[in-house]
């Protein structure tokens, strides 16, 4: 499990979305999480959801890795959409007891789930094509205006892009961790709750270690390169809007359309 999250990596290929300004690419897919949540009915959900595994395979990332990037949410997937199956109105397919379900229930279900994959694919695609260091840079352009109020804006646009980038080697580590326990004879896979949480002591204890030693290391280092914060720093990579990004935002506003289209045009598919 711990192998199959992918969040905070990236995957270096030469596809269109990888060319588009991140500063651009952040605004647009904050805009296409809109999108999704603007869409009321199967019509309009299902057209964004088409347009996301387009800019999938756009990016010419294997889609076996936005699937592995899905599995670590499936158990909130999953109790997300049995809630909403027995929680829906109407007439009740099935019932036993306080508990039934209906065919409005399905419907949300399904509705609140393809949302969620939709919604974390999204998410996946920026991450994917955009590195640690054009994260930062974006992310700093865009909270600039934020320097009006006193606030450490290059300093937060850091933290987040460290803590992004270091997800990948704690997840790398804590997979070392627990495979040199389990060489030690640790059983962390039997018994019942408390049991695996127990287990899980002789892997955290370590990991905090190393995380701080990692910590450590990076402060020195970035003291030793004459790291004094955002004041009077320059970019060896200047971020410019080009083409592609004026074709990016004309395709949004093209999605929007066909979102707004779509729920007028299919009301009897709305989930009620």
């Amino acid at each position: 499990m711990i192998k199959d999250i992918t969040l905070g990596q990236f995957f270096p290929t030469n596809s269109l979305i990888h060319k588009i300004d991140p500063r651009v690419k952040i605004i647009l897919i904050s805009v296409y999480i809109v999108f999704l949540f603007i869409a009321k009915n199967f019509g309009s959900l299902g057209f964004i959801t088409c347009i996301t595994v387009v800019l999938m395979i756009i990016t010419k990332i294997p889609l076996k890795m936005y699937v592995k990037g899905l599995r670590p949410v499936l158990f909130i997937l999953l109790f997300t959409s049995v809630l909403n199956v027995f929680y829906g109105s109407g007439e009740p397919i099935w019932q036993w007891g306080i508990l039934k379900i209906t065919w409005n229930g399905i419907q949300t279900a399904v509705f609140v789930s393809v949302r969620i994959v939709v919604l974390i694919m999204i998410s996946c695609i920026l991450t994917y094509t955009t590195s640690p260091t054009d994260l930062t840079d974006a992310l700093e352009r865009i909270m600039k205006p934020l320097t009006i109020f006193k606030i450490q804006v290059h300093e937060i646009a850091m933290m987040m892009t460290i803590a992004l980038r270091f997800v990948p080697t704690l997840l790398e580590e804590t997979d070392k961790i627990m495979n040199a326990q389990k060489a030690r004879g640790a059983d962390m896979e039997s018994g019942g709750i408390i049991k695996k949480l127990k287990a899980m002591i002789p892997v955290l204890i370590p990991l905090f270690v190393s995380s701080f030693n990692r910590a450590f290391d990076l402060a020195v280092a970035m003291e030793c390169r004459c790291y004094r914060g955002g004041k009077g720093r320059t970019r060896m990579k200047v971020l410019k809007a080009g083409r592609i990004d004026v074709i990016a935002v004309i395709f949004s506003v093209i999605v929007l359309a066909g979102v707004i289209v779509c729920n007028v045009m299919f009301p009897e598919l709305t989930v009620k």
